[in-house]
């Protein structure tokens, strides 16, 4: 009898293999990068899904450039299923509710969808209604921003129209996507204005929320230098909360109470921040509503399954696409050593890059990591204005994005060169 029971267990055929069910809730540049790296990897052992309602997908750095009449605004947007990885599967949907004791998270079209890792990638929420009378005056009375696909091409007419006047460049209370990019579209403009030879008749304001013209005091001081050669005033501790559209004036919370200035053309970078579904789920930082991950491994403080990258993390660091070439290899790495029931070694030091635009032809090239210190990649002092650097800017950077970044190859100062020892998958 025992011989038959043997016999049968011989030949009874194993079950299948389980699949790793990876979902990824966002396809951004987090998404679609973490995305890449994870199919290569786990190959027909994962089952790696991303959700995202976005037919189109665009490449924001480039805005900067748009609105200041380099490029097209057609030159940052492609279709978003022509960048899903190959052996990836994509739901057109939106996640409303994220439940990670359930491992699961419920779509807007009512599905559930139940997951064995979860990688949060959504980036920030844009919140245009949080300024009086923006929406309602965007496009038109010389009012734009850069931020908006729709209006981005405007701030170069209004640029272009712009003869003498007041033109004021904001930035708010809240964080923002890159850090630099509210005074990046003041030099460009300046720039032009020069060129045009009206800048003279034009009155040039930063009038940010902030404290100083950049985070990182190396290239503040860089920038704060520019100001004073070229006769733009900055205007600290003014957060701009109302826009009156058909009186072109703006009105501005700062420490002496309401302050309302009369503008000819206004830049406007609205409030951003996480979005509702993540800010009531209980993956959120109570503090600031950001997905609470620990700042190294990426992986969420209270579920180990469970992690994020980019700008809708609380990882404090500048929110930026340079950030994703470090963050990215880093979270797959250690959601791989979870699998595999491995320490999890890959460590993220806050490495994020923003190059500033200080002319039509010149960047300061910011790169730093965790506590705001520069860590550059270049030969020279970066915090000089450099011609290589708009190089790198115009041609190399989206280029790097569309060929590399999307695709998990690129890895920004290192060039193809992953940084992070990343395990093999451990068969089951």
């Amino acid at each position: 009898m025992e011989f038959v029971k043997l016999l049968v267990t011989s030949f009874t055929p194993s079950p299948p293999k389980q699949a790793t069910k990876i979902v990824i809730a966002g396809g951004g540049a987090g998404g679609l990068a973490t995305a890449s790296q994870l199919q290569r990897k786990f190959d027909k052992d994962g089952d790696i899904l991303i959700i995202e309602p976005s037919e189109k997908h665009y490449y924001q750095p480039l805005w900067t450039l748009v609105g200041g009449g380099l490029f097209k605004k057609e030159d940052s947007v492609r279709d978003e299923t022509t960048l899903i990885p190959e052996g990836t599967k994509w739901e057109k949907d939106s996640v409303i509710k994220y439940i990670p004791d359930e491992n699961s998270v419920l779509l807007k079209s009512g599905k559930k969808v139940s997951y064995d890792y979860l990688v949060v990638a959504t980036g920030l929420t844009i919140y245009w209604d949080k300024i009086k009378g923006l929406k309602e005056t965007l496009g038109k009375n010389g009012v734009t921003s850069n931020y908006s696909f729709d209006s981005v091409e405007k701030t170069y007419d209004f640029i272009k129209n712009l003869k003498q006047g007041v033109a004021i460049f904001t930035f708010p209370s809240t964080v923002i996507k890159c850090g630099g990019a509210p005074q990046k579209i003041m030099w460009l403009a300046d720039d032009y204005w020069r060129t045009e030879g009206v800048r003279n008749n034009i009155s040039v304001q930063f009038n940010t929320a902030g404290v100083s013209m950049f985070a990182v005091k190396k290239y503040s001081d860089a920038l704060d230098g520019l100001c004073k050669d070229r006769n733009v005033q900055p205007n600290f501790k003014h957060n701009l909360v109302e826009v009156r559209g058909d009186t072109k004036e703006a009105v501005f919370e700062t420490a002496e109470g309401p302050k309302v200035v009369k503008f000819d053309m206004l830049h406007v970078t609205p409030p951003m921040g996480p979005s509702d579904e993540i800010k009531s789920s209980p993956l959120a930082d109570p503090a600031t509503g950001f997905v609470s991950v620990n700042k190294e491994t990426l992986q969420h403080v209270k579920y180990e399954n469970v992690f994020s990258l980019g700008d809708c993390s609380n990882i404090p660091t500048s929110k930026t696409a340079a950030a994703i070439t470090k963050q990215a290899p880093v979270l797959v790495a250690n959601l791989i050593s979870h699998k595999n029931g491995q320490p999890l070694a890959a460590k993220y030091d806050g490495y994020t890059s923003c190059p500033i635009t200080t002319s039509r032809n010149k960047v300061i090239l910011a790169e730093f990591v965790y506590g705001n210190i520069p860590k550059e990649s270049l030969p020279w002092d970066q915090s000089k204005e450099s011609y290589f650097a708009m190089g790198l800017k115009k041609y190399l950077f989206p280029t790097a994005y569309w060929s590399g970044l999307l695709n998990g190859r690129w890895f920004g100062p290192n060039l193809f060169f992953n940084p992070v020892s990343v395990p093999d998958v451990k068969k089951n």
